[in-house]
């Protein structure tokens, strides 16, 4: 608001000056831009102390229905339901940038069906997890956070089903080296079920803003406070499908999650991963390349971040004894929420495969 406000108070004053021809000689231009500037300065303040949304009641009903745990004095929100009685299987979400656990919510009550749990955290700087700055924010902490929630619910010895996308595809990737060290301590991964993330850097086609944030230059501090609900809905909707673009309540929902304790403050941070991606890409590709467990990848094909068909060209030659659900052409980079359904079927087709 208070940025609407600003502009129209600029055009109010370059309106009060159109009728004097000389405005722009001398003194008169200074005493212009002095009233511009004493004008900005408490609509900008105002601006960019501008409280988070309220949480919508399905957010909050989110957020009340999940917990936290502490990892080195760093609190991490989680969701853990019990779902089939009697079942072994677990399965263990992971999100993608730069969203929440909440990427899942229409898909989790159908994984309860079919599995007894059914897990998914906020990684550290998203959701209502911690969002330390300033703070070195890597793939490897993410890993080691999703290894001490596993011992933190007692289930270190268990053999887990991971089922990510996008950022969460990187941290699978890692998650997926340590297993196959068989260090002490790490996952027992029985199967990854990929969707949508650009686990290959010379196919991922970040957008402009992740560009410019992510090189951590003088702009990162001032774009990150700018930041807006304008700025990020116009970012994100095109990620989506023509047909499956969220509505501006889910937006908002999406939003909310990232204001909450400063969030946008710490996206040019979070955004090394992509850098993170490309300097590790020998061990975590090579993580994948050498997989035995069942692997699978569901794919939006229209995704403007890991086009088609590039992606999905390399992804079949790196990775030749991974099978891959193609949804519908019109189904982009969030397919679990664009196409619950599909994607639910096709990650249970999956599973009940082995």
């Amino acid at each position: 608001m208070a940025f609407v406000l600003s502009v129209a108070w600029l055009k109010l004053l370059w309106t009060c000056r159109e009728g004097d021809s000389h405005w722009l000689q001398g003194p008169r231009m200074r005493e212009w831009w002095v009233q511009v500037g004493l004008l900005a300065v408490p609509l900008l303040a105002a601006y960019l102390h501008i409280p988070p949304p309220q949480l919508s009641p399905a957010l909050h009903s989110w957020k009340s229905s999940g917990k936290f745990f502490t990892y080195k004095g760093l609190r991490i929100f989680y969701q853990d339901s019990v779902g089939v009685v009697g079942s072994p299987e677990i399965v263990v979400l992971l999100h993608g940038f730069p969203t929440s656990s909440y990427d899942w919510y229409k898909i989790w009550e159908g994984l309860t069906l079919r599995f007894h749990r059914v897990i998914a955290l906020d990684f550290l700087g998203f959701g209502f997890s911690d969002k330390p700055r300033p703070h070195h924010y890597s793939i490897f902490e993410q890993a080691s956070i999703v290894e001490a929630l596993l011992r933190h619910l007692g289930l270190q010895n268990r053999r887990i089903n991971l089922l990510s996308h996008d950022y969460g595809d990187i941290v699978a990737q890692e998650l997926l080296y340590r297993f196959k060290q068989n260090r002490s301590g790490r996952l027992t991964i029985k199967s990854l079920c990929l969707s949508n993330g650009g686990i290959f850097p010379e196919t991922h086609r970040p957008l402009l803003l992740q560009k410019l944030l992510k090189d951590g230059g003088v702009l990162s501090p001032i774009l990150t406070r700018l930041m807006n609900f304008f700025v990020f809905s116009r970012g994100l909707t095109p990620v989506f499908g023509p047909y499956t673009r969220p509505s501006e309540s889910e937006l908002w929902d999406m939003w909310a999650g990232i204001r909450n304790n400063d969030g946008n403050l710490v996206i040019d941070s979070l955004l090394q991963y992509i850098n993170q991606r490309k300097k590790f890409r020998r061990r975590w590709v090579g993580a994948l390349a050498s997989v035995t467990i069942p692997i699978h990848f569901i794919y939006g094909p229209l995704d403007p971040v890991n086009p088609y068909p590039e992606f999905l060209e390399l992804y079949r030659k790196t990775l030749p004894r991974s099978t891959v659900s193609i949804l519908d052409d019109h189904i982009s980079h969030y397919p679990q929420l664009e196409d619950p359904m599909g994607f639910l079927n096709a990650y249970m087709g999956f599973i009940n495969s082995f």
